[in-house]
């Protein structure tokens, strides 16, 4: 088991590198809407090719980051059932859904986007819109994408079975994502309104008998 989490370790590292640094791809797709609106506005002329590269870059943040997100446990949840269920039940839980729902997406996905992105890249494919980009390099990034979804996958499904062994901790044992992040805000606002209130029951002079 040591192995597989030592591969599991590879995987979290690579996907949040790799997540890390797409990332960036949307301050650049900010930048190029900026530039190519005011160029639009001052001069009277645009380009496909720069809207296109803020549809790329969007995209590109789309897929690559999505293994990023479910590493992060930042996918949307719908805990209506699992919150009321005991730990090793949410552990079942996510292993059934990592095995018979994500799983075969995946390998759908895969099945899918594999041809497609190799008919796209063969053909050497363009854009029908003049002055178009190449559309190959962005039926790569799906084809891309699934694949390090699949190896995250990989990464999550050992995690989940290391940490019902006992053999790792859960870092999202408290739910991890926004629902943890509201709960613990919820916390501390009902803390700071405990305290202004025990404050303000405190007249001056209630201390002196």
């Amino acid at each position: 088991m040591s192995g597989l989490l030592g591969l599991s370790r590879l995987i979290d590292f690579l996907n949040v590198r790799i997540g890390k640094i797409t990332a960036w791809a949307i301050l650049v797709a900010v930048i190029v809407s900026a530039v190519n609106a005011i160029i639009r506005k001052v001069f009277g002329t645009s380009s496909n090719a720069w809207l296109e590269l803020q549809w790329y870059l969007f995209g590109a943040v789309f897929m690559l980051c999505a293994s990023w997100t479910l590493k992060a446990n930042e996918h949307i949840r719908i805990d209506i059932f699992s919150s009321r269920l005991s730990k090793r039940g949410r552990d079942w839980i996510d292993i059934i859904g990592h095995l018979f729902f994500l799983l075969p997406f995946v390998l759908v996905m895969l099945y899918l986007s594999t041809p497609f992105f190799i008919r796209s890249f063969q053909s050497g494919e363009v854009s029908t819109n003049a002055g178009g980009l190449l559309i190959w390099p962005a039926k790569g990034l799906i084809l891309l994408g699934v694949v390090l979804l699949f190896f995250q996958w990989l990464s999550e499904l050992i995690k989940r079975v290391a940490i019902m062994q006992g053999l790792i901790e859960d870092e999202h044992a408290s739910g991890g994502g926004h629902a943890a992040a509201a709960e613990a805000e919820a916390e501390r606002l009902l803390q700071e309104l405990a305290e202004a209130n025990k404050a303000a029951g405190e007249m001056p002079g209630d201390g002196i008998r």
